[in-house]
C-alpha cells in the first residue's frame, strides 16, 4: 500500500464549532433565546509531530503548518420539549455556564442522568464546542463520535472527525493509518449528508455559503488524504483540488495535490509541476529549498531541460494564475534542431541513427545526402560474421543490447584469420549504402579492417596500356 509523502509538524489554528444549540422549551413555556453566547474563541490544538512513510522512491518532503479551520455551525432551527421539570433545570443550568470547566461538567452529568433526553444531541453539541473550545481535542473527538453515532448526518460532528483525523495523522500521530481509514469514511459520510443541511433560522445566505463551503472544502481534504494513501491518485487529485481551491496557502492540502496529479498514470505534469513550486511557495521557509529542488526535477523531466523553470516559480510564489508548462520538444523536434545547429559530417554514429529513426523526411534527407557514398571511419562492436558481411553495434545504446545496427559488407571473402570474434571492439571503414529507419539498420559497402593485424592495402600498381600491334 501506498503510504503519503508528506511529514509536517502542524500547529493547527483551529476556529472551533459555534455550537448554538437552543435553550429547550419546558412544557407549556415557549423556547426562550439562549443567555449567553456559545460561540468560542479561536483555540490551538497541536497534534503530536511525526511521519506519515512517504512511498518507495520518493522524496521526503520537509515539515509543514496548515491553519485550515473547522466548521462554524448555526443555532438550530427549531427547539425540542422538554417535558420533565427537573431534566429541563438540569440542561439550562449546564447551557447557561460560562465557565468552560463548569460547562463541560455539567453537560456530562446531564448525559449520563438522562441518557435518551430530546435534548441528546443538543447537549452533544454543546460538549463538544465546548472541549473543542478548551482545546481538548481527544475529547473533542470522542464527543463528535457520539454525536454522530447518534445523529448520522450531523454534519458539524463529521467534520470535525473528518478535520482532527487528517491533520493528526498528517502530524504524525502513531495510529495515522486508522485515523486516516475514518477520516475518509467520516467525510465520505458527510459528503453524503451535505444536501439535507438546511441553512438554520438567523443565518444569513453569505454565512450559509461559508458554512458549507468550508465544511465540503474539509471532506474533500479528509477524503483525498485517504484515497492518497490508498494510492488512488486519480480520486485523490480531483477531492484535494476542491481543499486547495479553498485554502490556497494550506501546505498540508496543496503538496498532498502535487503528489496525487504526479502519482497519476500517466503523470499530470501540467497541474503536478505547478502545484509541486506552488507548495514550495507555501512549505515553511526552512523546507522551501527541498520542495522546490523536487518541483524543478519533475520540471526538467518533463521539459528536458530547466529553461523557463524560474518563470514558473516566480508565478506560483506570486500565487498568480496557474501557467501553462511547455512539454519536451518531440523527437523531430529535436532532431530538426540538431540538423539545424550541425553539420551531418559533425555528427557521431548515434545522431545519425537519432535522425534517420525520428525525423521528418526532409531532415534525415538533408543528413543522408551528406553522407551517402562516403567513405567513413568507425569503431564498434562485433555481433556476428560472415566471410563477406559483418554485423556490428555502433551506437552505445545498441553496443548495450547486444544488438546490430550497421551492415557492413566486403567486396571479397575477408581470410578466416581476419575476422575478429563475436563481442571484439572493432575499426573499420565503409560506405553508407541505404537504411531503414525502424528497427534501424544502415547497410555501408566496400568494407575495409582498419585493426592492426589487417595488411596494409597493397600499393596499387598501374599498368600501362598495350602497345598496337
Amino acid at each position: 500500500m501506498k503510504k503519503i509523502l508528506l511529514t509536517v509538524v502542524l500547529g493547527v489554528a483551529v476556529v472551533a464549532v459555534a455550537q448554538g444549540a437552543t435553550q429547550p422549551a419546558q412544557q407549556g413555556q415557549p423556547a426562550a433565546p439562549p443567555t449567553s453566547s456559545v460561540n468560542p474563541p479561536t483555540s490551538s490544538v497541536n497534534p503530536p509531530t511525526g511521519s506519515v512513510n512517504p512511498p518507495t522512491g520518493s522524496v521526503n518532503p520537509p515539515t509543514g503548518q496548515t491553519a485550515q479551520s473547522t466548521p462554524a455551525a448555526a443555532p438550530a432551527a427549531q427547539a425540542p420539549v422538554i417535558k420533565d421539570p427537573a431534566e429541563y433545570n438540569a440542561y439550562v443550568s449546564a447551557y447557561q455556564q460560562t465557565d468552560l470547566a463548569a460547562k463541560t461538567s455539567g453537560l456530562e452529568a446531564f448525559l449520563t442522568q438522562y441518557p435518551n433526553s430530546v435534548m441528546k444531541n443538543q447537549a452533544l453539541e454543546l460538549l463538544m464546542g465546548a472541549y473543542q473550545q478548551a482545546g481538548n481535542a481527544k475529547k473533542t473527538m470522542e464527543t463528535a463520535t457520539k454525536l454522530v453515532t447518534a445523529d448520522t448526518c450531523n454534519v458539524r460532528g463529521l467534520a470535525l472527525l473528518s478535520y482532527f483525523d487528517r491533520v493528526m495523522a498528517q502530524g504524525g500521530d502513531p495510529n495515522a493509518k486508522q485515523l486516516l481509514v475514518d477520516g475518509k469514511k467520516y467525510s465520505q459520510q458527510g459528503l453524503d449528508c451535505m444536501p439535507k443541511f438546511t441553512k438554520p433560522d438567523g443565518t444569513s445566505d453569505a454565512d450559509f455559503k461559508k458554512q458549507v463551503d468550508q465544511m465540503n472544502s474539509i471532506f474533500h481534504a479528509a477524503k483525498g488524504i485517504g484515497e492518497l494513501q490508498d494510492g488512488d491518485n486519480a480520486s485523490a487529485a480531483p477531492d484535494l483540488k476542491i481543499a486547495v481551491d479553498a485554502n490556497p496557502t494550506d501546505f498540508s492540502v496543496v503538496y498532498p495535490l502535487a503528489l496525487a496529479y504526479l502519482g497519476e498514470k500517466p503523470p499530470d505534469y501540467q497541474n503536478g509541476i505547478w502545484f509541486a513550486a506552488r507548495a514550495a511557495a507555501v512549505a515553511p521557509a526552512a523546507n522551501q529549498a527541498l520542495i522546490e529542488k523536487y518541483a524543478r526535477g519533475q520540471y526538467v523531466k518533463f521539459h528536458s531541460a530547466d529553461d523557463g523553470w524560474a518563470d514558473v516559480l516566480a508565478a506560483a510564489k506570486a500565487n498568480g494564475a496557474q501557467v501553462p508548462i511547455k512539454p519536451a520538444p518531440t523527437p523531430a523536434e529535436q532532431v530538426h534542431a540538431m540538423v539545424t545547429a550541425k553539420k551531418p559530417e559533425e555528427m557521431n554514429f548515434a545522431e545519425w541513427q537519432f535522425v534517420f529513426t525520428n525525423g521528418a523526411q526532409e531532415d534525415q534527407d538533408l543528413v543522408w545526402n551528406a553522407i551517402k557514398g562516403k567513405a567513413l571511419q568507425m569503431t564498434g562492436t562485433i555481433i556476428s560474421t560472415t566471410p563477406t558481411e559483418f554485423m556490428i553495434a555502433g551506437s552505445s545504446d545498441d553496443i548495450d543490447a547486444k544488438k546490430a545496427d550497421i551492415t557492413l559488407q566486403f567486396a571479397d571473402k575477408v581470410g578466416v584469420k581476419l575476422i575478429p570474434k563475436d563481442g571484439a571492439s572493432f575499426d573499420f571503414r565503409g560506405e553508407p549504402a541505404s537504411y531503414t529507419p525502424n528497427p534501424f539498420m544502415m547497410v555501408m559497402e566496400k568494407g575495409v579492417i582498419l585493426t592492426k593485424a589487417a595488411p596494409k592495402p597493397a600499393t596499387p600498381v598501374h599498368h600501362k596500356p598495350a602497345a598496337a600491334q
